[in-house]
């Protein structure tokens, strides 16, 4: 997945805004005024997802790309590592997921 693709998916999401609150080379989407998603802009690109505690610690053992969030809530969020080992339509689920956790919607 590419930051165009992922870019236009998360802002597709209802009342989803962007901004970068923590710098130039993080890209933060949020929803009523909670982060969904943040995307890492400086080398590798990779996001940071909201995650069920439990499917959290199962998307860390089935995929080496996936790792406990970086600087945050390690039981609640994932980073994922786009370099094309996890499928773009998991990507997408996990978007939707993590923007389920914080909106109530899918």
């Amino acid at each position: 997945m590419n930051i165009e693709t992922l870019r236009e998916y998360c802002i597709s999401k209802k009342d989803a805004t962007e901004s970068f609150p923590f710098g130039d080379d993080t890209l933060v989407f949020k929803t009523g005024g909670k982060i969904f998603a943040l995307v890492n802009l400086d080398g590798d690109l990779s996001i940071n997802l909201k995650c069920d505690p439990v499917l959290a610690i199962d998307l860390r053992e089935r995929h080496s790309s996936v790792t406990p969030g970086y600087h945050m809530n390690k039981k609640h969020w994932n980073t994922v590592l786009l370099d094309g080992s996890v499928p773009d339509k998991d990507v997408i689920s996990w978007i939707d997921h993590s923007y389920y956790l914080i909106t109530g919607r899918k």
